[in-house]
């Protein structure tokens, strides 16, 4: 993917529908990332973390605010502007660079915590992004992985279409240019609608020692509603229910330990 110095349409939508967000809305959301993430790795004011994707910058920034050491990796310039402009409201600078996962030079053994919410979707060359992952974590360091789902019902990348994710690429890529306009290829597509059982494969492909889907971090006590809780609970017991439940949810989630 190449980085774009003029915004392409769907970064100048994402600018225009996110401006009235605060830091303080999104501590919810924040606070749900870490969540899963403090039940398999400790983290403390030493403790690397390493964002792919920042979009407006929240992340790091509450990461920053509370007391936590998080560098950004963002693919658009005009995204690091709106990030560094929150912070000024803030009193603080985001430490987020600019550059694309597929060919920047991550230091090897470096990170504790790799975090990637809604990000992988839109890399062109997911494998590549993998592994490079995998070798930047230090030994025991944790990847925190959210993206699509091929077979949910609706997707949180198109929800206008039914089924959006069952399409094939190209006709997804055909529907979303007669619609967005061809510039929603160069940033906004999602190029990839993941499957779990896929994502599992090439995360152990990739080296990691365990990984662990959304039913085996999920955590009864903190879903939304206790239908759900119920699937959590009878789906940690029966195999066939677990995969029911991965290949309809609304979204692919791991926690992979190096």
């Amino acid at each position: 993917m190449e980085i774009h110095y003029e915004a392409p349409a769907d970064v100048a939508k994402y600018i225009d529908t996110h401006k009235g967000i605060s830091l303080e809305q999104k501590v919810p959301q924040f606070e749900g990332l870490l969540r899963p993430v403090r039940r398999f790795k400790e983290l403390t004011p030493e403790t690397r973390i390493l964002e792919v994707g920042t979009g407006s910058g929240w992340f790091p920034m509450l990461c920053q605010l509370n007391g936590l050491q998080c560098k950004g990796l963002e693919i658009s310039p005009q995204l690091i502007e709106m990030a560094r402009e929150v912070g000024r409201q803030h009193g603080i600078v985001p430490d987020i660079e600019l550059g694309n996962l597929e060919d920047y030079p991550l230091p090897a053994n470096y990170y504790d915590v790799v975090m990637c919410s809604s990000v992988f979707e839109h890399v062109e060359d997911w494998r590549t992004g993998v592994h490079k992952i995998y070798k930047t974590l230090r030994p025991g360091g944790l990847l925190y992985f959210e993206s699509t789902n091929k077979f949910s019902f609706t997707s949180g990348e198109y929800s206008k279409i039914p089924l959006y994710g069952w399409l094939p690429n190209w006709l997804r890529y055909t529907l979303r240019k007669m619609i967005h306009g061809k510039d929603i290829m160069k940033l906004g597509i999602d190029f990839h609608q993941f499957t779990h059982g896929g994502l599992s494969k090439e995360f152990k492909r990739a080296g990691f020692s365990r990984v662990l889907d959304r039913v085996d971090i999920a955590d009864e006590s903190q879903v939304s509603t206790s239908f759900r809780a119920k699937i959590v609970r009878w789906a940690k017991r029966f195999w066939p229910l677990k995969a029911l439940a991965l290949t309809f949810a609304e979204a692919t989630r791991f926690v992979c330990i190096k």
